[in-house]
């Protein structure tokens, strides 16, 4: 009699859609499936389905990608069944929250060791951007970020960059070097000729002004191109 009462509170006796929530207590976050996490979020399934249910077809819509998933509007979260405007909310506003986590992460390094750190710092940002945007990071004698600075916003095509407002804020803040950052949201790494063009054009003001252009980094969803490591500053 007491073995069935205490079997009844063994996993396999819960509801599925509460099955994510006691294994997150009882075993720990990194256990859970993304599926999984993401029912947490949804709170309870539909009349049919479970929350894991739910949030498996949340995952489906994004090929099972979690960047995707990172993408979607609440407009689009709603088109699945079970997902009212309320849960897309939440999905919408945890996952901006893992974002600018990342990005948080990044800034406590603060200083720029490399292309790579450059990176890990502005694809939150960036990165997974419909249209091009234009950033220039601020740095000091030890290579420590004084500040970051959005100069221009642009179409899937290009941007429009103002060269001496981008060296008037250099030299207010009284940086010594700078590094040029954009997105390419075709996903296409190659530099363009106006890339090329723009980079020698800050790279030659730069020099005037003794404010060194250390990088231009073209970022993308999942990579990037460094000029430095290239061989084009």
């Amino acid at each position: 009699m007491n073995s069935e009462k205490s079997s009844s509170f063994t996993i396999k006796h819960w509801a599925e859609g509460d099955r994510p929530r006691e294994k997150l207590l009882q075993k720990g976050r990194e256990y859970l499936s993304d599926a999984e996490l993401l029912a947490i979020l949804i709170g309870s399934g539909s009349k049919n389905e479970s929350a894991v249910e739910v949030a498996k077809k949340i995952l489906a819509k994004a090929q099972d990608n979690l960047s995707e998933l990172g993408k979607f509007s609440v407009k689009q979260l709603m088109d699945v069944k079970g997902i009212g405007e309320a849960r897309a909310l939440t999905i919408v506003a945890a996952l901006e929250l893992g974002r600018r986590r990342r990005s948080s992460e990044a800034l406590e390094k603060k200083k720029i060791s490399s292309s790579s750190s450059v990176f890990e710092l502005m694809q939150p940002k960036i990165g997974e951007l419909p249209h091009e945007e234009f950033w220039i990071l601020y740095l000091n004698n030890s290579n420590k970020v004084i500040q970051e600075l959005p100069l221009s916003k642009g179409g899937i095509t290009g941007t429009l960059v103002d060269v001496r407002l981008a060296f008037k804020q250099a030299l207010h803040l009284g940086a010594t070097a700078l590094i040029l950052a954009h997105n390419h949201p075709s996903g296409n790494l190659n530099p363009s000729a106006a890339d090329k063009q723009l980079t020698q054009k800050f790279k030659t003001a730069g020099e005037s002004l003794d404010v060194k252009v250390l990088d231009h980094i073209i970022i993308t969803e999942n990579s990037y191109f460094s000029f430095a490591d290239e061989g084009l500053l």
